[in-house]
């Protein structure tokens, strides 16, 4: 049975005859292995894995977030394609602080509509036919420009029928105006009224940024050159208020996944500067708070090989698992197991790990994180592999002080020996809550006496061979299996070991 260091060990312990150089030496070729197949074939998709990782990091102040893409959008080599995203952000979740800056330089419209039918007819051709409702978008402009300006435009109005409609007339029936060619129209507009495209009017419409989902690109491509070319404050303001606004997870999903690798590292640099590198880690399990611990203790980042291969191990273990099953890395599977059983067949004493990490944090290096985390990765497989009993793991859960039951079993379940008096007492109450719909579901079944411990039977199959216990493990009681089991344990285990090495 594997140890997991849930509990501390001793560190009086002197080793005896501990083999760390034939441990060091494994855990060597085993990351050899796991180097080799990240960076070839799933290259890719341990890029992916990195990205989504660092977008859950959550220390970032709404000013640090805020400088650092703005710094990445100054001077990064790919500035103009992370402005293009940001600006497609922004149209789409928030259109009128886009449409705001079109109003007040409404005069850029011309060039957009200049030559353009089909761009004529969707913005102007939205005239209406009853009285009772108005124009809209750029018919609305057209109608209350002319009116307003007939004097030096009412000529300019082309009309589909034998003559003309007076101002008048119009006035009186407005839905005359469906008799107008739309087209010819505004071709008078941009080559004899230039009034019109930096009217009011025309600027009205323009403030709920509707305009911009006529051809995303031409306005993208408008602002970029606004942004970089003319160095419009106004455009660099509103990206600046968006920034803070917009989540991080959110701005790394949209604009980290598209980088190239050299880009993606400077990104990193920046994000490192931000970072406490006093940051400890706790037992909470997300993934984001091992990068914040090695994230800060990288020298520069020339490659990301390193830290692909470190997100993986600690924060991608059951992925890493199931790459490993695929037909294509049967070979890597094969020298993977072997290394893995070795190792494992040196974890005897339950304090055979304390010369090890004792010597990895002597340097407090990143490579002391490494080799725990290939240690850590190490247990995941070999229990992932179903190496270990149900007994063994109940022997574990006893031997280190995790209470638990067995889930499935309905007779178990009103024990209480994860539970106190009052936790039992408010469960009963919202038992008697859901005791109606329960009957509902089976007439039959009296489930008076049973607590409702809130977690899902559907992950489970009562009639299923695996195992499953009701644990109180880190302050809180879930449900696992033993195919759950790995990755959590083995998070826990390489967490606790942080705390114990640098934190201790």
């Amino acid at each position: 049975m594997v140890n997991l260091f849930l509990s501390e060990p001793d560190w009086n312990w002197d080793g005896g005859d501990d083999p760390v150089p034939q441990r060091i030496s494994l855990l060597s070729d085993l990351e050899s292995i796991i180097r080799l197949l990240i960076a070839s074939q799933s290259r890719s998709e341990a890029r992916l894995w990195l990205c989504k990782d660092v977008s859950g990091i959550s220390s970032l102040s709404r000013r640090q977030k805020c400088e650092l893409f703005l710094t990445l959008l100054r001077t990064s080599s790919q500035k103009r394609d992370l402005a293009a995203q940001v600006l497609q952000m922004i149209f789409e979740k928030q259109p009128k602080k886009a449409g705001s800056i079109l109003a007040k330089r409404s005069d850029m419209l011309e060039d957009f509509f200049r030559g353009n039918t089909r761009r004529i007819l969707l913005w102007f051709s939205n005239f209406s036919g009853t009285s009772d409702m108005e124009h809209r978008k750029g018919a609305k402009a057209l109608s209350q420009f002319a009116f307003m300006n007939r004097d030096i435009c009412w000529e300019e109005l082309e009309w589909k029928g034998k003559h003309g409609q007076s101002p008048a007339m119009v006035a009186t029936k407005p839905h005359y105006f469906l008799d107008l060619d739309v087209e010819q129209t505004v071709d008078n507009f941009l080559e004899n009224v230039p009034e019109f495209w930096s009217s009011r009017e025309f600027a009205d419409t323009l403030k709920d940024g509707d305009i911009l989902f006529l051809d995303m690109k031409f306005f993208i491509n408008m602002f970029l050159r606004l942004m970089y070319k003319e160095d419009m404050e106004m455009i660099w303001k509103t990206v600046n208020e968006f920034l803070m606004e917009e989540s991080f997870s959110s701005l790394c999903s949209h604009l980290i996944i598209a980088l190239n690798e050299s880009e993606l590292c400077v990104f990193l640099d920046l994000l490192i500067n931000f970072l406490d590198q006093k940051t400890n880690p706790n037992d909470s399990g997300d993934t984001c708070q091992y990068l914040e611990v090695i994230l800060p203790r990288l020298n520069g980042l020339d490659s990301i090989d390193e830290l692909l291969l470190l997100n993986t191990v600690i924060n991608r273990g059951r992925r890493l698992v199931q790459l490993l099953q695929e037909d294509e890395h049967r070979e890597e599977k094969t020298r993977i197991k072997d290394i893995v059983q070795k190792i494992c067949t040196l974890l005897e004493d339950p304090n055979c790990l304390v010369p090890l990490i004792k010597g990895c944090f002597k340097k407090e290096s990143i490579n002391s994180i490494k080799l725990l985390g290939l240690q850590s990765w190490t247990l995941h497989y070999f229990m992932s592999e179903g190496y270990c009993a149900s007994e063994d793991w109940e022997s574990l859960f006893n031997s280190n002080g995790i209470r638990f039951r067995h889930a499935g079993k309905h007779e178990l379940l009103h024990d209480k020996r994860l539970t106190d008096d009052s936790d039992s007492d408010s469960r009963r109450k919202k038992k008697g809550k859901h005791r109606k719909k329960r009957r509902r579901r089976d007439d039959s079944y009296d489930d008076d006496g049973i607590v409702d411990f809130d977690f899902e039977y559907k992950r489970m199959d009562v009639q299923s061979k695996g195992s499953y216990w009701l644990l109180s493990t880190d302050g809180y009681s879930t449900s696992w299996s033993s195919a759950d089991l790995p990755d959590h344990l083995s998070k826990h285990c390489f967490s606790t070991w942080l705390k114990w090495g640098f934190y201790r």
